[in-house]
C-alpha cells in the first residue's frame, strides 16, 4: 500500500467537507449526516451530504455527481466526514468503493488508519481484487 503526504490542501479539504455537512447535518433525522468533498485535478472543489431514504446516496455520490454535472472528469482526492469521527475524517463504505475505482480509478482517498492518524491512499488499495466488467471469452 502507498501512502501519500496530506498536505495543505487536502485539510482545505477535509475542512469544506465538514463546512457543507455543518449547513445541512440533520440531527435525529439522519437524511444528512456525511459530507463528502472532491478534488478535480484542476483544482475545483464540489461537496455534497448524503441523502438518505429507502434508496439513499452517500455523499461521496452526491459529490462526485455533482462534479460530473459540471462537467469534471478528472479527479485527484477525495474525503468523506462526520463532526464526532476521529480527524472529522469516515472511510467510504463498500459501495461508494466500487463507485470511485469505476469513475476515477486513480483518486486519492483521505481516511484514517489504524492508529487514528489521517493517511492518504489508493482507491486501489481501499479495494483489492475490485469488481470490474466481465468479459465473456469465446
Amino acid at each position: 500500500m502507498t501512502f501519500y503526504e496530506i498536505t495543505d490542501l487536502d485539510r482545505e479539504l477535509i475542512g469544506i467537507a465538514l463546512g457543507t455537512l455543518a449547513k445541512n447535518f440533520d440531527d435525529g433525522v439522519y437524511y444528512h449526516t456525511v459530507g463528502a468533498a472532491i478534488r478535480c485535478k484542476n483544482g475545483h472543489v464540489y461537496s455534497g451530504v448524503n441523502c438518505d431514504g429507502i434508496h439513499g446516496s452517500c455523499a461521496e455520490f452526491i459529490a462526485i455527481g455533482t462534479a460530473i454535472s459540471a462537467g469534471e472528469r478528472e479527479f485527484d482526492t477525495i474525503v468523506a466526514v462526520h463532526e464526532k469521527a476521529r480527524n472529522g475524517v469516515v472511510s467510504p463504505c463498500g459501495n461508494c468503493r466500487q463507485m470511485l475505482f469505476e469513475y476515477c480509478p486513480d483518486i486519492r482517498v483521505i481516511v484514517n488508519n489504524d492508529e487514528g492518524e489521517l493517511i492518504k491512499v489508493s482507491i486501489r488499495d481501499l479495494l483489492p481484487f475490485a469488481y470490474t466488467e466481465v468479459k465473456i471469452e469465446d
